[in-house]
C-alpha cells in the first residue's frame, strides 16, 4: 500500500469563538480514506494495525478494538508537516458521537470515557518543514468499565503563532477516529441488513439511488459500495457506480448510502444490484427501479444477498450445464464423423 495516500476528509468543520482578547477560528477534519488525514498542511497517519484486523480495511485508518475491562493497548501515530515552514503542534484524544449518519469530533478537548483512558505522547512537538513524527497512543481501560462502545478521536493541532491583523487566531486539527467496544470474551459480531432501494433525481436532474440500510450488528459501521444497473432500455448495463463515503451507522440506526449516477443514465425501469460493505462485512441486495422525471419515487423492497446469492448460484450451475451440452454435443458428432 502506498506509503504516503492522501485522504478524503469526512468534513471539514468551521467555528468561531471569542475570549477577552481574540478570537480563534479552527479547521478540523478526521482521516477518512487512504492512509492519512491532511488539513492544511499537518498530516496524521496509523501506522500499527493489529495482527487479528490487518485484513479488515478499516483498521489500517482507525484505531478499531475489542478491550477487555482492565486491558491497555498501544498505537503509534506518525504526525507529518507537508508545509513549508516549522509548526508546534500539540496531540491529544478528545470525544467524539455518531450523529445522523456522519462521525464527528468534538469541539476543542470535550472529553468522554475514551479520551479520559487515552494517553498520546509526547503531548507537544515542534516540528521542521517537510518533517515527520511518531506519537504513542496508549489506551487503558479500567477494570470497572461498563461494557458498550466508545468513540474518540487522536487529534494533531497546530495554531498560529500570533493573531493575523484582524484579532483571529487559526488552529488546524486533523484526526484519527477512535472505535473502542469494552466487554468479556469475543468482539461483538458486525453485520447490516439493506432493506430498500429508491431512485430519485438531484437538483441538478442527475439520478440518485439512496440504499436504506439497518446496522443490526454490535459495531458501528462505515459502509460504502458500489451499485451496477442492468436489464435496462434496450439491455442497457451501466455501472459500477460507488457509493457516497463518508456514513457512519451507530449500532441500531437507519440510514441512506447514496449512489450519485451519470446524468446521461436513462429512466429505466434497471436492475439494480448494490453491494455495501464496512470492514470485512460485505451484503448485496437487488431491486427493479425507474428514476423519476423530478423528485422521489417511492422506496422498492430489495431481495436480500441470500435470495441473490440463490440466483447467483443457479447462473454457474446452468453455464455448466450449458458447456457440458456442448461438449457432449462435439463428442457425439465426433463419433459420428469417425464412424
Amino acid at each position: 500500500m502506498t506509503r504516503w495516500l492522501w485522504a478524503v476528509a469526512l468534513g471539514i468543520t468551521l467555528c468561531l469563538g471569542a475570549t477577552a482578547t481574540a478570537a480563534v477560528a479552527t479547521t478540523a477534519a478526521v482521516a477518512n480514506k487512504g492512509d492519512i488525514g491532511i488539513q492544511d498542511g499537518i498530516g496524521i497517519r496509523l501506522i500499527d494495525v493489529p495482527e487479528s484486523a490487518v485484513a479488515d480495511p478499516r483498521a489500517r485508518l482507525y484505531v478499531i478494538d475489542h478491550l477487555g475491562p482492565g486491558t491497555t493497548i498501544s498505537r503509534r501515530v506518525e504526525i507529518s508537516n507537508t508545509s513549508g515552514a516549522a509548526v508546534d503542534v500539540l496531540t491529544y484524544a478528545a470525544a467524539a458521537t455518531i450523529d445522523d449518519g456522519s462521525f464527528v469530533g468534538a469541539d476543542g478537548r470535550t472529553e468522554n470515557e475514551l479520551s479520559q483512558w487515552t494517553t498520546v505522547s509526547p503531548e507537544a512537538r515542534t516540528l521542521a518543514a517537510g518533517s515527520v513524527t511518531t506519537v504513542d497512543v496508549t489506551i487503558a481501560v479500567p477494570a470497572d468499565a461498563a461494557p458498550g462502545e466508545y468513540y474518540g478521536v487522536v487529534w494533531a493541532e497546530a495554531r498560529s503563532a500570533t493573531p493575523s491583523d484582524n484579532g483571529v487566531s487559526v488552529v488546524n486539527r486533523v484526526g484519527i477516529r477512535m472505535y473502542i467496544s469494552v466487554g468479556p470474551g469475543g468482539p461483538p459480531a458486525a453485520d447490516f441488513t439493506v432493506t430498500s432501494l429508491r431512485a430519485s433525481r438531484s437538483a441538478d436532474g442527475s439520478p440518485v439511488v439512496a440504499a436504506t440500510v439497518v446496522n443490526t450488528g454490535g459495531r458501528a459501521l462505515d459502509v460504502g459500495g458500489s451499485l451496477i444497473l442492468t436489464d435496462g432500455p434496450g439491455g442497457l448495463t451501466a455501472g459500477p457506480f460507488d457509493a457516497t463515503l463518508g456514513v457512519t451507522l451507530a449500532i441500531g440506526s437507519t440510514e441512506d448510502v447514496q449512489v450519485v449516477l451519470d446524468p446521461q443514465v436513462p429512466d429505466g425501469p434497471w436492475t439494480a444490484l448494490i453491494t455495501l460493505r464496512s470492514g470485512l462485512t460485505e451484503r448485496e441486495a437487488v431491486a427493479v427501479i425507474e428514476f423519476p422525471a423530478t423528485g422521489s419515487a417511492a422506496p422498492v423492497t430489495v431481495d436480500d444477498d441470500s435470495f441473490w446469492d440463490i440466483w447467483k448460484v443457479l447462473a454457474v450451475i446452468a453455464a455448466v450445464l450449458v458447456v457440458a451440452a456442448l461438449i457432449m454435443t462435439w463428442v457425439i458428432r465426433r463419433q459420428r464423423t469417425k464412424a
